[in-house]
């Protein structure tokens, strides 16, 4: 391959600092008063009310523009396989929130719809959700356990839960936390806060989404062995939990781990198939749905509740719910729970909308995203659903089936409303075991997340511990504390990087105006006579004392030893002339003609005086001329920071070495100004745009000094 030609170039200009740049660029000082902007944010016009209400309602600007041709064939197959996957998924994740089946399907129907009105990404699938199930189990069954519903049957003399009494209690909380939720998510996207997934890296955002995977599996464990363990809530719940369901798997129903072993294990063989067949099939192979109408036909002509004790759905209801207000006296029970089930489904929705809306080329408004499924949560609170988010099973399939906008989530809500109408009532003989194999089988995505570890062990160890210790959190606390102290976690390990910044002399390339760390490359020289100082990180109060040490040991100035020694040497220059001065008065008023007598000697002695400062004036020999300091990565400054560039400006100073700055963003300069870095003695002319024109400044004053020095020597010989 011909070598690549390599193009040179030149440049002559004068060394420029900051002063002169400003002046040659002619800087604006031009400042929006924060009134103006104010009143510029709340002007409207036509144009302006006609844009807000198509952001604020997208369904309004892209509905108008649907074309047929292209995508109503693609969104029908797509809502239809959508709306299938719905059903099963609806009915599972019910078991997860502690409430019963038909509620899940309520909360595939009217979210949906909300969404296709207000969402602004085409290709997700908002529905049930898992991790979000989960959460909202934990918080019904804290709220409304078992121990609170028990009534004594005098027949059988024995205690047993009043389960109808139980879920209406269930439900009321679910559907507080809720709308709760939704309130918290449209509060943030009104006030603009769509920037608060950025708290949520991937790693976390994955090591959150496995713990809380194990916390689903364990839940569901109760269904797969057909045992009642007892609600545990707090801190090492699930500890407790798997403890408990350990001491239980001696009274396993066998008819129920039967029907989920085998559902386990044909949900997996038929899903394999899927991905063995994918090219081949149109669309995949509805294996949830068959799941259930397969179990439901048995269960229904064997009559596994009769006679094996294998626990069915029941009652399902048919028709919708009427509208009901949230019992406000429970919100100030799950407010935590509710700000935390509103962050999970916002990051999760708002990162699944990216990846698509960056692989089909348009943009997800986060804020708008807030609004959408806080309206989601909040109307389907009202109607009696649980918190809802993005799914990615269903959204592979809506996408990979020909699905281009969100009319085949409108479709697929038309599907469940089907169901919900007529046909419900067919699934009341389903065993939960299956809805728990369905559940599990679809977490085995989640629990490949765990391959992560050694990716990121080889990319980045930091992100691999922030993966590892939100997983462990997740598992010991509860989803909710669990994501807080994973949040607060990943924080620290931020603070701490720039507590642990790696710092650097850097050196020149030969023949260029390249710097770099004098100890990354073998062909970079230093400057003789001035040292560049460079920290990876910005300088604030947290590292601003080890920059200063940093400084220091990088540049071999042991500078509080020398300013002492300087000052003793001031102090005993000081004293000896005093002493030398109460000496020759003395000898003046004892001997006037022997005083006038010796006017050479007290020439020489002034002369020696004069040498004497003179010679404590110039820097040790072994100091450099100057120090740059190269604050590129330095994105701000705060008022410990400037103070720490000025007390090093001001100690370097006194024992004769030139500090200089550059590289200054326009921030930090302007941190500068208003910190009070700069004054009489100190202006624009110690920063420079480039460690180039900083090097030339430094060996231009050098070079003059040392002129001087000679002109002085030759004048005294």
């Amino acid at each position: 391959m011909e070598e690549r030609r390599r193009v040179g170039y030149c440049v002559h200009r004068e060394v420029l600092d900051e002063g002169k740049v400003d002046q040659l660029a002619e800087k604006s000082d031009v400042r929006v008063p924060f009134s103006e902007k104010i009143r510029e944010s709340v002007r409207c016009s036509v144009p302006r009310l006609k844009s807000c209400m198509l952001s604020s309602v997208p369904v309004l600007s892209w509905l108008p523009r649907y074309s047929l041709r292209d995508n109503a064939i693609g969104d029908l197959i797509s809502g239809i396989s959508v709306g299938i996957m719905h059903l099963p998924q609806g009915m599972a994740y019910a078991l997860l929130a502690a409430v019963p089946p038909v509620f899940g399907l309520y909360s595939s129907f009217y979210p949906i719809l909300i969404y296709f009105i207000f969402g602004s990404s085409k290709h997700i699938s908002v529905g049930t959700y898992a991790v979000m199930s989960v959460m909202i189990g934990g918080v019904t069954e804290r709220l409304a356990p078992d121990s609170n519903f028990m009534m004594y049957v005098n027949a059988t003399n024995q205690s047993m839960v009043d389960v109808l009494a139980r879920d209406t209690e269930r439900v009321k909380v679910a559907a507080a936390v809720t709308f709760l939720s939704g309130l918290f998510q449209m509060l943030l996207g009104l006030v603009q806060f769509g920037f608060v997934v950025t708290y949520l890296s991937e790693p976390l955002v994955r090591g959150y989404t496995t713990g809380a995977a194990i916390h689903v599996i364990v839940s569901q464990l109760k269904y797969t062995f057909g045992i009642s363990p007892k609600r545990h809530s707090g801190s090492f719940a699930l500890i407790f939990t798997v403890i408990e369901v350990c001491y239980l798997v001696p009274e396993t129903n066998i008819g129920t781990l039967v029907v989920s072993l085998v559902s386990i294990i044909g949900l997996i063989m038929v899903k394999e198939l899927n991905t063995y067949l994918g090219k081949k099939l149109p669309v995949p192979i509805p294996v949830e749905l068959l799941g259930i109408i397969i179990a439901t036909v048995i269960s229904w002509q064997v009559n596994l509740e009769g006679k094996y004790g294998v626990e069915v759905v029941g009652e399902i209801p048919s028709g919708l719910q009427p509208p009901v207000m949230p019992t406000a006296s429970l919100f100030g029970q799950v407010i935590g729970d509710a700000f935390a089930l509103s962050v999970v489904g916002y990051g999760i929705a708002i990162s699944l909308g990216r990846i698509f809306a960056l692989k089909y080329g348009y943009k997800v408004d986060s804020n708008q995203e807030l609004i959408a499924l806080g309206l989601s949560n909040s109307i389907g609170g009202v109607f009696q659903c649980f918190a809802i988010s993005c799914s990615m099973s269903r959204t592979m399939v809506q996408e990979s089936t020909g699905g281009k906008t969100q009319v085949a989530s409108a479709l697929s809500a038309m599907v469940i409303l089907v169901i919900m109408l007529w046909i419900g009532a067919l699934f009341e003989e389903l065993p939960k075991a299956v809805l728990a194999a369905i559940i599990y089988v679809n977490l085995h995505g989640m629990m490949k997340q765990f391959m992560d570890i050694p990716t990121l062990w080889k990319s980045n160890k930091v992100d691999m511990l922030v993966w590892v210790a939100t997983l462990i959190l997740t598992v010991l606390f509860n989803p909710d504390m669990g994501l807080a102290a994973s949040i607060a976690f990943s924080m620290l390990t931020v603070i701490f990087r720039t507590q642990l910044p790696k710092y650097s002399l850097l050196g020149q390339v030969p023949e260029t105006d390249i710097y770099r760390p004098v100890e990354d490359y073998n062909q970079v020289n230093e400057i003789p006579g001035v040292v560049i100082f460079r920290s990876s990180a910005t300088l604030y109060f947290a590292n601003a004392e080890m920059y200063q040490d940093a400084l220091a040991e990088k540049s071999g100035i042991d500078i509080t030893k020398l300013i002492s020694q300087k000052k003793k040497a001031e102090a005993k220059r000081l004293r000896k002339e005093k002493k030398e001065a109460r000496k020759a008065k003395k000898d003046a008023k004892k001997n006037a003609q022997e005083w006038e007598g010796e006017p050479d000697s007290s020439e020489n002695d002034v002369e020696k005086g004069v040498a004497t400062v003179e010679e404590g004036s110039k820097p040790v020999s072994t100091l450099p001329r100057a120090i740059i300091l190269e604050l590129s990565p330095v994105n701000f400054l705060d008022t410990v920071g400037v103070k720490t560039l000025r007390n090093i400006q001001r100690d370097y100073g006194d024992i004769g070495v030139e500090v200089v700055l550059c590289g200054c963003q326009t921030g930090v300069i302007e941190n500068l100004e208003s910190g009070g870095f700069f004054s009489e003695k100190v202006s624009k002319a110690c920063l420079f745009s480039s460690i180039h024109d900083a090097v030339l400044h430094c060996q231009t004053d050098r070079a003059k000094i040392n002129k001087d020095d000679e002109e002085m020597q030759a004048t005294h010989f």
